[in-house]
């Protein structure tokens, strides 16, 4: 196999032996999170994402290379493979590449050229290649045979143009030139297919659309392959025709010889019959998967940001997951989040109705002594806010949280175990609560596809997105660690070198032997060996455990260091711990070794400072504005608090309590010009907006986060230092015009 340390590294800008570093790292069973996070001094600090690209780019190039390998298989067998062709399928760095080079042998159904083969007219076509001052026609006549189905000169010659337009259509040079022409000059052309106007409205602004390949972006892209594919829309790819004709002319025909003039014909056929399909869908399948990779990483991207959106941590929780009809479901949690109590309560059925769920809810909030009421923000959820809002509770904080995905929950394997005995509405409000308390212990048990953010992700190809959902959901448990004690099997399988099973074997330990009192209790968890301790340990925290580091990122292969330190100053770890002042005197520099440096010291220090310190935000308390419940409620310029939803390429979606949120476009996201939507914004975070426009008819809120600018004020007229006079103009005074000119002269002089 290849080596190709040096080709990922010039490509990465990285050094050879990051890679080579990162590569062993992972060939041992490492992960991302750990090599990132315990194995600066090997990688050069490189952080997740890196290390990731190092990863995927060498699968890539593995892939590259078993096509490779089966393709000289392909060629040894057919007696194809000479050293030239070995020495260009060696050097092609791309599959494209690979497969032109492969094409002109690759075994094929019966086609227009082969067909003429069978009938002796390869030497014929070999004629019109060579295109010599001969007469072709006189040529053509000796092909002549009924037998073999050649009657006429003609049928001969178009026999041999077939060869020759199939030579051209599997040409890599002229396939790489055409190809190079229909991204760089090609445009993409999407009309309204017949009769589906009405049917497809969603998809007006592409009923008659043209737009360059080369600069399309990917959400226009995946929007118009979704129409083609609901039979909405006509999608075609147009590169400038001529012109291509041109460039295969200038490559393929040589004089104005008989020959050169059949040449041209087998050209333009190649072209419109071979090439030109070929390439079409070349480039629908490169186009894609540019889209779906900027797609991807959007979907990823705003993941992240969700999953590690501020948690209110552990409170009592009265959870509500309204309805009108069927009523709202309310469940009330400890402060693990463990089901204490359910009820429905009917407070938009009458003023009966709401008496009651007024007395039962003040009922369970004293019994329960909630600190919190989280509401989901799906149908009835303003309306319920508000009837709650108006009890007074005890200022007991209100919030609204973003239910997306809790019916999902609700129905799973997952719930169905945690609450075999409650039907999906009690399940659904419990993940609401659950959510406000700690987003990322909730959401890991959904499916990433369902949690309300990304753009275009059931249209991308699904493996390459659950991968990076993976990842995604790896990198965000890890960064911000578990409590071993009371983390949830789903929560744990996404620990580094964990995975489902040894997570459900964790779980079984605790419930067997109770808490864990020591990281290295781990040991004893069945099947969780020397290196799924060594991968997960970091990222497991004790409180209150008999080490005081087991509740740290203090990796447990580091406490001798720590001890080390705390000895040298004549103190114990838990006063490193408490005391800032002693933390002061550590000189990082006495402890560097041949496998510790500054970057793994920087951290320590750091984490015995803040130790299993929460990375995300603080969480800040938010309301909507009263009385605006409904699109109905909007008027244009109204300024109102709303919580972003979710980013994509072209924007920011807001919630402002209407149940249908607003698009803040990407030119209204700031008073500067920007050119991703991550420069200004998160998702989950709090801003204010602006509605600019509001079409009821289609449910589509414009919205703007520009600060509004005072009206400039007009300037002061200043007085003219000359002051015009009707009539003729004033001469230039003597001091002054007279000079100007000769000066101007002067130049006009020295320039001329």
């Amino acid at each position: 196999m290849i080596d190709h340390t040096k080709k990922i590294a010039e490509e990465l800008s990285i050094a050879g032996k990051q890679v080579t570093a990162v590569l062993a790292l992972l060939e041992e069973g490492g992960t991302i999170p750990f090599i990132a996070r315990y194995r600066k001094e090997l990688t050069g600090s490189l952080d997740e994402v890196q290390v990731a690209a190092i990863r995927d780019r060498s699968q890539q190039l593995k892939e590259l290379d078993k096509r490779r390998e089966a393709i000289i298989r392909s060629l040894t067998d057919l007696g194809k493979l000479t050293d030239g062709l070995k020495t260009q399928l060696d050097h092609a760095d791309t599959m494209t590449l690979l497969e032109d080079i492969y094409l002109p042998y690759r075994p094929k159904r019966k086609t227009r050229a082969s067909a003429a083969r069978e009938k002796g007219l390869q030497p014929l076509a070999d004629l019109l290649l060579a295109q010599t001052s001969a007469d072709i026609r006189v040529a053509a006549a000796t092909f002549v045979d009924t037998e073999k189905g050649v009657a006429t000169a003609e049928e001969a010659l178009a026999g041999a143009r077939d060869i020759v337009a199939e030579h051209i259509a599997e040409h890599a040079e002229a396939r790489a030139a055409v190809r190079k022409l229909f991204i760089e000059k090609g445009t993409f052309r999407s009309k309204v297919a017949d009769g589906k106007e009405e049917a497809g409205q969603k998809y007006k602004d592409y009923f008659d659309w043209t737009e360059p390949v080369k600069s399309a972006p990917s959400h226009r892209v995946l929007a118009m392959r979704r129409g083609e594919k609901e039979e909405i829309l006509w999608l075609d790819v147009q590169p400038p025709e001529d012109e291509a004709i041109a460039l295969l002319d200038h490559q393929f025909v040589n004089g104005y010889h008989t020959a050169s003039d059949q040449v041209r014909l087998a050209v333009a056929d190649s072209y419109k019959r071979l090439l030109k399909p070929s390439m079409e869908t070349e480039v629908r399948l490169l186009t894609r998967q540019k889209a779906d990779e900027e797609a991807i990483r959007v979907f990823a991207e705003n993941a992240r940001q969700l999953l590690l959106a501020a948690p209110m941590g552990q409170k009592k929780v009265m959870a509500i997951d309204p309805g009108f009809r069927t009523g709202c479901k309310v469940v009330c949690l400890d402060e693990q989040g463990q089901l204490l109590e359910y009820t429905a309560i009917f407070p938009h059925t009458g003023a009966g109705g709401a008496r009651e769920a007024e007395k039962t809810l003040r009922h369970l909030s004293e019994k329960h002594a909630t600190e919190a009421i989280a509401i989901g923000n799906g149908t009835a959820g303003r309306e319920t806010e508000t009837f709650i809002r108006n009890l007074g509770l005890s200022q007991i904080p209100v919030i609204m949280v973003n239910e997306s995905g809790a019916s999902v929950y609700s129905a799973s394997e997952v719930a169905r175990q945690e609450f075999p005995a409650q039907d999906v509405t009690v399940r659904g409000a419990v993940s609401i609560g659950r959510r406000l308390m700690d987003p990322l212990a909730e959401l890991v048990k959904i499916d990433p596809k369902s949690i309300g953010v990304g753009q275009y992700q059931h249209d991308v190809d699904q493996a390459r997105l659950q991968a990076s959902l993976d990842d995604t959901v790896v990198s965000c448990v890890n960064a911000v660690g578990v409590e071993l004690n009371t983390a949830s099997k789903q929560i744990l399988s996404y620990i580094s070198g964990l995975g489902p099973q040894l997570a459900q074997n964790i779980v079984e330990y605790r419930n067997k032997n109770g808490a864990f009192k020591r990281r290295d209790e781990l040991r004893k968890v069945a099947r969780l060996g020397d290196k799924a301790f060594e991968q997960a340990a970091g990222f497991l925290r004790i409180r209150n455990a008999v080490h005081p580091l087991d509740a740290s990122a203090v990796h447990p292969e580091r406490y001798p260091l720590v001890e080390k330190m705390a000895a040298d100053l004549g103190c114990g770890i838990a006063d490193l711990l408490k005391d800032a002042e002693l933390r002061k005197k550590i000189k990082l520099k006495d402890y560097v070794s041949e496998n510790i440096g500054l970057p793994t010291l920087s951290d320590i220090v750091k984490e015995l400072a803040k130790p299993g310190l929460d990375p995300r935000e603080q969480f800040e308390a938010f309301s909507f504005t009263e009385g605006v419940n409904a699109i109905g409620d909007l008027k244009v310029g109204m300024k109102l608090p709303g919580i972003i939803t979710n980013i994509t390429a072209f924007g920011a979606f807001v919630d402002i309590g209407v149940h249908q949120d607003g698009l803040v476009h990407l030119s209204q996201l700031a008073d500067r010009y920007i050119k991703d939507p991550n420069e200004v914004v998160k998702v989950a975070q709090h801003v204010e907006v602006t509605v600019t426009e509001v079409d009821v008819n289609r449910k589509r809120i414009s919205l703007s986060m520009k600060q509004a600018r005072e009206p400039r004020k007009p300037a002061e007229k200043k007085q003219q230092p000359f002051p015009r006079t009707q009539g003729k103009p004033q001469p230039a005074k003597e001091s002054g015009g007279d000079d100007m000119l000769s000066k101007l002269a002067a130049l006009k002089n020295k320039f001329s």
